[in-house]
């Protein structure tokens, strides 16, 4: 006997949002991350980055398969420091105190997404996304949803001192990671009900001691940029299912240092299996493994 059931009675999917934290070079663990997701056919509804994560999710979102995501392993792999920062015709730490904007113009990083990038609009993408910059008019966040997608994810990671701000319109933009580099709160607020979280390093940051002026420097940003996600993951509304994958090791001083990327990806698409397959929802984690947790 066949029971025919009314849609209107059927409880809703839940909305799924993949967030994808900043994090530099160690971007690459998100590659094998959601290489891993896009295997086992899980999709996003919409995708929210930050930084490193607003180019990974761009990319995700623009082909959302696994062939998608093996074309974005093949792209990561053959990068290189000079190729994504390139370099002046005058090197050294002498570099930061000139008078220019940045270390580096993003013209590396523009001619990347310019050859990656699968749509020219961000409404355009296969996967509604959304991602994320500074404002320098007021220190605000500003969420772009739609426009040409290279100008918003230049913004969103252009990394202070090392990119030149970005101008959209009449103003000038920054990494999205200095106000919001795991933005959980933009997917909820927007009726997200399971999100997975693609971070570049471990879940709770424990910064060693700095042993170079620079690594002091980095050292502030993450331990700053962290504490909004510890607050928001601390205090999540009833009936959200928040799923976050660690980006396993501490943030390097060398921004410009891809030669761990194949391990970086493979390390990612571990990390998934181990929290999916290994917890399969509980709550669990050791302060580098990520977690599942769903709020009653």
């Amino acid at each position: 006997m066949s029971v025919h059931r009314d849609p209107a009675q059927e409880p809703e999917r839940p909305r799924t949002a993949f967030v994808l934290a900043g994090g530099g070079s160690r971007g690459a663990v998100q590659v094998g991350m959601l290489t891993e997701l896009a295997a086992r056919g899980i999709r996003a509804d919409r995708v929210y980055g930050a930084s490193v994560g607003a180019v990974n999710g761009a990319a995700y979102a623009g082909d959302p398969t696994p062939e998608g995501m093996e074309h974005v392993q093949e792209v990561w792999c053959s990068l290189s420091g000079d190729r994504v920062f390139p370099r002046s015709l005058a090197n050294g730490p002498w570099t930061f105190f000139q008078q220019r904007p940045a270390v580096h113009a993003n013209t590396g990083l523009r001619n990347l997404l310019g050859e990656g990038l699968s749509f020219e609009r961000l409404e355009q993408a296969a996967v509604p996304i959304e991602v994320v910059a500074t404002s320098l008019r007021d220190g605000r966040e500003r969420w772009f949803t739609e426009g040409p997608a290279v100008e918003a994810i230049l913004a969103s990671a252009a990394i202070p001192a090392i990119f030149p701000p970005v101008r959209i319109g009449n103003e000038l933009f920054v990494d999205g990671g200095v106000v919001d580099n795991v933005p959980i709160s933009r997917a909820i607020d927007a009726g997200a009900t399971r999100l997975y979280v693609l971070l570049c390093g471990p879940l709770h940051y424990r910064p060693r001691p700095a042993r170079r002026p620079v690594e002091a420097v980095l050292t502030g940003f993450f331990v700053a940029i962290q504490a909004r996600f510890a607050r928001e993951l601390a205090s999540l509304p009833a009936g959200v299912e928040v799923t976050v994958f660690s980006g396993g090791g501490d943030p390097g001083a060398d921004y410009r240092d891809f030669s761990t990327t194949s391990e970086l990806i493979a390390a990612g698409r571990a990390e998934v299996a181990a929290v999916l397959d290994g917890h399969d929802g509980a709550a669990a984690h050791d302060g580098h493994r990520g977690h599942s947790r769903l709020v009653e």
